[in-house]
């Protein structure tokens, strides 16, 4: 079983200034570790909310072959928050289902959650999932698009992840 490169990206103007711990980031870390059989390397950022900065690092992990990036932070209304239309502009394809799914299982939690602009979209062979930057609803939001991960990254050329039974099923049509 090959390693895989995963990529989690903290938008945060103050947990890059070091004012808090990040917690939406490792969240995410322990979400994959849990469901994924393959070693990880992991490329980790905390960054401002920053079009620029983001824009840069997106580039360059889906040109070192990331096959999963995992953003959090920035998705909402403030006009500091980016993060969704960065990715929409470095995605040669926007995966709208993503952003739908995880908007209507965030709806049963919160009311504000219509609020969020999360999306997905490809760029090269890497798969790029904003998430919301409370830790709670990253587990929340990636059970719902969870069991389309692997087959999504199985059809841009990703490296192959192999993923445990642990929570929602991965996904996989028969003998793929």
């Amino acid at each position: 079983m090959d390693t895989v490169t995963i990529g989690i990206i903290t938008l945060s103007d103050r947990a890059s200034r070091g004012e808090y711990e990040d917690r939406s980031g490792p969240e995410i870390k322990k979400y994959f570790s849990e469901r994924i059989k393959n070693l990880i390397e992991w490329r980790y950022e905390v960054i401002p909310d920053e079009r620029d900065k983001l824009r840069k690092i997106l580039i360059e992990l889906s040109d070192l072959e990331t096959g999963l990036i995992c953003t959090t932070g920035g998705t909402g209304p403030a006009p500091r928050d980016i993060t969704p239309q960065v990715t929409e502009d470095v995605c040669d394809k926007i995966l709208p289902g993503f952003g739908e799914e995880m908007r209507r299982v965030s709806l049963q939690f919160v009311p504000t959650a219509i609020l969020s602009a999360q999306t997905a979209g490809i760029r090269n062979k890497s798969l790029i999932i904003n998430l919301p930057g409370k830790p709670k609803a990253i587990a929340e939001c990636l059970g719902a698009v969870y069991p389309a991960i692997p087959y999504c990254l199985d059809l841009i050329g990703a490296p192959r992840m192999e993923f445990t039974d642990k929570g929602n099923n991965a996904f996989r049509p028969p003998g793929k």
